[in-house]
């Protein structure tokens, strides 16, 4: 099951599947699509998974297994693949929160978020080669892009598993929470993300012209949240002198 709860204005996908470890089957695919609708809108998005063992712990290989033909396994790779872009091209910053292990095609998921927050005994691993197979839902080019091509190349070539603290070294997770107030912690920074600014600052950060940076900037300068915003520092500076 795939649940979508909203918090204001931000958006939470959770894959809560603890029979299979919150592993993806097909008809995951199909939830978490419907949830994508359904969060169109919000200023952030959340991804995270159920209980504290798995945060996504690959494709559900039980069910996949009946995927025998080159065909299906495209059409499946395809399908997957179209999710995780829907979720890099979310239009305000998405947040990955990794409530347990992500290995595998979950470690693909983990990736197409902007920003990765992990539990301090979380293990985050490309091993889809222990299965003589490959990454194939675009994260690792997404792997590449964070790591560099060497590193990624030798993560997903020999599917090392990695703790949280060096995921963190290497820049896989961007932040490393200890387990007993994460789920605090996590909600806090996506609220701070779901915010007007921060969907623009994602905007610019992907690149647009210097044009409609100005523009966007101009338009928050003249927003009575900016006004309401500075008139309360510069009341505190007042205060302070």
């Amino acid at each position: 099951m795939v649940d979508l709860e909203f918090d204001g204005n931000l958006a939470i996908i959770t894959v809560d599947r603890p029979h299979a470890r919150n592993a993806i089957s097909l008809e995951t695919m199909e939830q978490l699509d419907k949830a994508l609708d359904g969060a169109e809108g919000a200023a952030a998005l959340v991804l995270t998974g159920a209980g504290d063992r798995a945060f996504v712990s690959g494709g559900d290989l039980k069910e996949l297994s009946a995927l025998r033909t080159e065909e299906q396994a495209a059409a499946m790779a395809f399908r997957m693949r179209s999710i995780c872009d829907r979720i890099a091209g979310f239009r305000g910053p998405v947040l990955a929160a990794l409530n347990g292990h992500a290995l595998g095609g979950g470690a693909e998921f983990a990736v197409s978020a902007d920003i990765r927050v992990a539990a301090d005994d979380v293990k985050i691993g490309f091993n889809q080669v222990t299965l003589a197979i490959m990454p194939a839902w675009g994260g690792a080019e997404r792997l590449v892009n964070l790591v560099g091509y060497s590193r990624a190349l030798l993560l997903a070539g020999t599917g090392r598993i990695l703790e949280a603290a060096e995921a963190e070294r290497i820049g896989l997770v961007d932040q490393v929470i200890p387990r007993a107030s994460f789920a605090e912690r996590w909600r806090l920074i996506a609220h701070r993300l779901a915010t007007v600014p921060a969907g623009e600052v994602k905007r610019v950060m992907r690149g647009v012209p210097t044009t409609e940076a100005v523009a966007a900037f101009a338009r928050l300068w003249v927003s009575d949240e900016h006004w309401a915003a500075a008139d309360e520092v510069m009341s505190k500076a007042k205060k302070s002198t």
